[in-house]
C-alpha cells in the first residue's frame, strides 16, 4: 500500500472513533508509557499538543506535569523548535495546534524521551507522519528514546520506508507495547 493510501484508510478509521473509544484508547496507552522503563528513567520529555484525530496528551500532561519536565515543539518553517510546556503559555500555531510561545529553546541533546505521533507504525518501529517530515529532522538530531503511540489500527505489519524515515525505539497502541530497541 502507497503512503497516500495508507493515509486516507488511517483518516477514516479515525474518523469512526466515538469520544468515548478515543479517551479510553487515550488512557490505556499513557497507562502503558507509565509503565515503561523508558518513561520512567526520563526527566526531560518532549510530547506533542494532541490534534482531535490523534490521542489525546492533555490529560496525561496535566497529571505529570511538575512531576517530570515536559517540552513541546513549535514549527519553526522546516524545523522544529522545542519549547518548555507551560499550559499558561500556548497560542495557535501553525496548522491549528496549540504551540508554546516565547523564546527559551531548548536543544534536542537535552531531551531523554520523545512521545511522537504518526498516522501509522509498523512492527518494525518505522513510522509514517503526515508528510512534511518535521518529525523525521526533529528527530535525526536527538539520542533520546522515541516512542511513537497510536491506536491499535495504526500498527501494520509493513510500512514504505524512505532513507530519511526516523525508526522508533518503542510503539505502543492500547493493545500492545512493542520494544524494538531497548
Amino acid at each position: 500500500m502507497e503512503k497516500s493510501e495508507i493515509r486516507r484508510k488511517i483518516k477514516t478509521l479515525r474518523s469512526m472513533l466515538l469520544e468515548s473509544e478515543k479517551l479510553s484508547a487515550a488512557e490505556e496507552v499513557f497507562a502503558r508509557l507509565e509503565s515503561t522503563a523508558a518513561f520512567l528513567m526520563a526527566d526531560h520529555i518532549l510530547m506533542y499538543h494532541s490534534l482531535p484525530d490523534e490521542l489525546s496528551t492533555r490529560s496525561f500532561l496535566a497529571k505529570w506535569n511538575g512531576k517530570k519536565h515536559f517540552y513541546l515543539p513549535r514549527v519553526n518553517g522546516v524545523n522544529l523548535d522545542i519549547l518548555p510546556y507551560d499550559e499558561t503559555r500556548l497560542e495557535l500555531g501553525a496548522f491549528h495546534i496549540e504551540e508554546p510561545t516565547g523564546n527559551n529553546t531548548v536543544s534536542p541533546d537535552e531531551i531523554e524521551l520523545v512521545v511522537v505521533p504518526a498516522v501509522a507504525y509498523d512492527k518494525s518501529g518505522n513510522r509514517l507522519g503526515r508528510g512534511k517530515g518535521f518529525y523525521d529532522r526533529l528527530l535525526q538530531n536527538t539520542k533520546a528514546t522515541k516512542v511513537g503511540v497510536g491506536y491499535e489500527f495504526q500498527m501494520l505489519d509493513k510500512l514504505p520506508v524512505e532513507s530519511h524515515d526516523v525508526k522508533m525505539d518503542i510503539v505502543i497502541t492500547q493493545n500492545s507495547c512493542i520494544i524494538i530497541k531497548g
